[in-house]
């Protein structure tokens, strides 16, 4: 078994860490005030061939697998993991809407989303539905040219900001076989949204509910098969599950990085603190931590990218294990900064908010433990 990335793994992480450290790190507190990324941020990123990683080689996009994609988010979380979780949620729309959307709906939408031209948001938790998301009520009622939709999505990343959003509706029956996936451009008659919401972290990413009101979509706006869309949403979410550890990961390794230095130049009691026994066993500690979840991170991505039965367990154990990590690490790294650790001017107090977040969306850790024992009562 050999543990090593490849000389083009390595290159794609590299790459991407270059490009987070000189276009994105500098501006990310700036960003972050402003409550907003810059629009122009995205096509530089697409033309990395970030804006379709897993999207197939003869679509156009990038052809990586899961592996190949938490290394480019890990790289990029480690100058802002707020960016960084924007692009996989635009990645896992695409992954969508390569694999499922006709071939004239892709024709006419994927050259810009590669492109990263035009930006997707991901529209499935609801006011009344997060973890039972099958429990949806926003409606598509069948016209004879296409659909009206009504009802609210919330919490949605790029609300109002995005070009285009992904978004599971009710097109049937109650239940998960009663849920469609749609396309929905920006500028639609009947699309709004709401205030934008002051959160505790990714505050650089706008976010709001998505309303729809007798909004009006062609039939050719449907991705896929009426009644097949829960299914395409549970599948995007084991490659966002993974895509959210690395994020985690990537802002924990900035957090110990800087922490390494800080420890290296703050004096007391005549000598620099890193030279004190019971932190350095903290440092320690915490290199440990971080590389067992960055071996565990990289095995679930290699079990999807092989298409292993137990894929779905081990994204779901990964993402519980390496965000509670993440927060862990990065949660002792302020601690170890004092005083100075909770100024912005340090850096670590935007990753402890920025990470918070992570044990919630994709899927609670608490459902990533529902997820893990019923796999394991299944195979008792």
């Amino acid at each position: 078994m050999d543990f090593a990335l490849t000389e083009e793994q390595t290159a794609i992480f590299d790459m991407a860490h270059s490009f987070g450290q000189e276009n994105i790190a500098p501006f990310a507190r700036q960003w972050e005030g402003d409550g907003t990324i810059p629009k122009t941020l995205w096509p530089e990123i697409g033309a990395l061939g970030f804006g379709g990683l897993y999207v197939s080689e003869d679509g156009g996009g990038s052809g990586l697998g899961r592996l190949d994609a938490t290394l480019v988010f890990e790289a990029l979380s480690m100058a802002c993991p707020s960016v960084a979780a924007f692009l996989s949620i635009h990645n896992m729309c695409a992954k969508m809407l390569d694999s499922f959307g006709d071939e004239a709906l892709k024709a006419r939408v994927m050259p810009k989303v590669l492109t990263l031209e035009t930006v997707l948001s991901y529209c499935l938790t609801e006011p009344g539905s997060g973890s039972d998301a099958a429990a949806l009520r926003t409606r598509a009622e069948r016209t004879s040219d296409g659909y009206t939709l009504n009802g609210t999505k919330a919490f949605i990343s790029g609300g109002g900001y995005s070009d285009a959003y992904v978004v599971m509706v009710r097109t049937g029956e109650n239940g998960a076989k009663g849920v469609s996936t749609v396309y929905v451009e920006d500028g639609t008659d009947g699309l709004s949204f709401g205030a934008p919401e002051d959160k505790m972290g990714w505050r650089s990413q706008p976010t709001t509910q998505v309303q729809f009101d007798d909004c009006k979509i062609p039939a050719g706006n449907l991705v896929g098969t009426e009644g097949d869309g829960f299914k395409y949403a549970m599948k995007g979410l084991d490659g966002g599950r993974l895509n959210i550890s690395a994020c985690s990961l990537g802002a924990a390794q900035t957090a110990l990085n800087l922490t390494l230095q800080y420890m290296g130049e703050r004096k007391a009691f005549g000598k620099s603190i890193d030279q004190f026994q019971g932190l350095q066993f903290r440092l320690a500690d915490m290199e440990i931590e971080l590389q067992a979840a960055r071996t565990f991170l990289r095995q679930a991505a290699w079990k999807l990218d092989t298409g292993a039965p137990d894929a779905t367990k081990f994204c779901a154990m990964a993402k519980k294990f390496v965000t509670e990590t993440g927060s862990k690490v990065v949660d002792q790294c302020l601690q170890l900064h004092g005083g100075y650790g909770y100024l912005a001017d340090y850096g670590i107090e935007k990753l402890v908010r920025d990470l918070r977040v992570h044990q919630i969306l994709e899927g609670t850790n608490e459902i990533m433990r529902v997820i893990v024992a019923r796999h394991l009562l299944a195979n008792r």
